[in-house]
């Protein structure tokens, strides 16, 4: 399969309201979609590490050059027939993983769409019905906390997700508690506290959590594994995870009881199945993350959900959830109360509405090996 054209869209998409996390807040998401055609086929990818440096060393403008005159270049023009291909030519260039994933995502959407199959059914996906969870920013009170939490609840969500940042206070977490006494929630630390926390997580640890997502740095293993070692509650890493390797010694050294995966972290949709099937073979639950991406990146992560071995509702969002105008086309719905049917249209299912991809473009850019391209 040869890279006959090759594009790249840098994107903002306004928030209906500012996501509120432990590095900061947002009121739109900057995101890179890749385009990849084949003869009349075509496949997208899509990576969302945000406009600034702050999930991670990377950021969309950023990606979008790198992409653009680092590795178009050498992917046009060029047969590529298996991921594993794909991924031996991008290997030799260290970390990038969001830029990467966005052109491996790319990859399989087209690949898939080739063979007329399902993007879920290509990977070895068990099961097109995912359970998915809420998400909750961080609130300025535990009224609002808690009247977002009983919402989402009523709606028959499985579990609830808890952003959660220093001045949150854990008396904000057990207020959600005291409400809900059974209901299945999480908090989410994004990196945002140290060791020197350790009372406060202490605290954090006789609430009945799920678990404590990603409390220490993001390229921290040893410490958490230490954390993990104080607390009955399971550490669930994310930042940290950003390859295969990094996921089989976060596994080792105890580091996590539960994994979260996210293609645009681990470099892809190749990387990111190799990881789930690395965790099901050691009987790690791992559960499906995501980015606020538009359904251009959120249709490979409900692939993934389908795998063998996913432990916790995933992170994938409704449209209407987080935005006003949905970048790509078809909807993603609920099938019922928290649950999605993963599409059986070839490929992931998804592609943006140019319309709307023009309405929010910062900047684009085309290759071709077509003489009448331009």
């Amino acid at each position: 399969m040869r890279i006959d054209e090759f594009s790249v869209f840098h994107v903002a998409m306004p928030l209906i309201d500012p996501w509120k996390t432990a590095f900061g807040e947002m009121r739109e998401v900057d995101t890179v979609l890749v385009r990849l055609r084949f003869g009349d086929e075509t496949g997208w990818g899509e990576c969302a590490p945000y406009a600034h440096p702050n999930f991670c060393s990377e950021w969309a403008e950023g990606c979008f050059h790198l992409i653009t005159n680092i590795f178009r270049p050498l992917l046009l023009g060029q047969e590529i027939n298996t991921p594993q291909e794909l991924q031996d030519r991008l290997g030799p260039f260290k970390g990038n993983h969001f830029a990467k994933a966005a052109i491996d995502l790319a990859w399989w959407d087209l690949s898939t769409r080739m063979q007329n199959r399902p993007l879920w059914q290509a990977i070895g996906g068990a099961n097109p019905t995912i359970s998915v969870g809420a998400d909750i920013p961080v609130q300025p009170d535990r009224s609002q906390l808690i009247d977002l939490v009983a919402a989402a609840l009523d709606k028959g969500y499985p579990r609830v997700k808890l952003k959660y940042r220093r001045d949150s206070g854990v008396t904000m977490v057990a207020a959600v508690r005291e409400a809900f006494p059974d209901a299945v929630m999480h908090i989410d630390c994004n990196s945002g506290f140290t060791l020197d926390d350790i009372a406060e997580f202490r605290e954090l640890d006789r609430l009945d959590l799920a678990m404590i997502e990603q409390p220490l740095a993001s390229d921290d293993l040893i410490d958490h594994a230490r954390l993990q070692a104080m607390l009955e509650t399971p550490i669930c890493l994310d930042e940290s995870i950003t390859s295969v390797d990094r996921a089989r010694k976060a596994i080792d050294t105890g580091a996590a009881r539960i994994i979260n995966i996210k293609h645009g972290r681990v470099g892809g949709l190749t990387n990111a199945i190799e990881i789930a099937r690395l965790c099901h073979q050691r009987g790690i639950p791992f559960w499906i993350g995501g980015m606020l991406e538009s359904a251009v990146g959120q249709g490979p992560s409900m692939a993934l959900a389908t795998l063998p071995g996913v432990g916790y509702p995933a992170d994938i969002f409704p449209d209407g959830r987080l935005y006003a105008s949905e970048l790509a086309t078809p909807p993603i719905r609920l099938s019922a109360a928290g649950q999605m049917t993963v599409t059986d249209s070839k490929g992931c299912g998804y592609q943006p509405d140019l319309e709307m991809l023009q309405r929010t473009l910062r900047r684009s850019t085309s290759g071709s090996t077509r003489p009448d391209h331009f």
